[in-house]
């Protein structure tokens, strides 16, 4: 199987699989399976500004059934700019964990049931012990697919 693990790259998966008959496990496909098994419909995506305003990871999500939802612009800057600017330079600061979990808190407030953590990097500030809803880290989940997928 042919896996690309990261989020944002996925915007190239069509492309990149153009083709080839190996089978590719789809890193959007993976969550969205994940969060449906737990009865959740709604999730927030905090993730690259690629990934949260390009279609190429949230159509997938809203083929399998989904209603995702994005931050505000605003807050969407700042989701990218922090991932950017800082958790691919491995630097983590209260500031900035304070800043997803607000951001994280309003996405719930505008209704979502649940959170993708849709960077590999959003996992250094935001995990199930400061996100008051399901929290679904698609590095892990992917990994977890992969192998299951391995492993038949």
């Amino acid at each position: 199987m042919i896996v690309l693990a990261t989020n944002t790259m996925h915007n190239l998966a069509r492309e990149m699989m153009t083709g080839v008959k190996i089978p590719f496990v789809h890193i959007a496909d993976a969550t969205a399976q994940t969060i449906k098994s737990k009865g959740l419909r709604n999730p927030g995506l905090m993730a690259t500004a690629f990934t949260m305003e390009q279609s190429f990871y949230t159509d997938r999500l809203i083929a399998s059934g989904l209603s995702p939802m994005i931050p505000n612009e605003t807050d969407r800057a700042e989701t990218h700019r922090i991932i950017y600017e800082e958790l691919c330079k491995d630097v983590t600061t209260a500031q900035s964990t304070a800043a997803y979990v607000a951001i994280a808190n309003r996405l719930a407030a505008s209704g979502a049931d649940s959170l993708i953590l849709g960077c590999t990097e959003v996992g250094m500030l935001l995990n199930q012990g400061n996100v008051g809803m399901p929290v679904f880290d698609t590095t892990l989940i992917h990994c977890k697919v992969v192998l299951d997928y391995a492993l038949e």
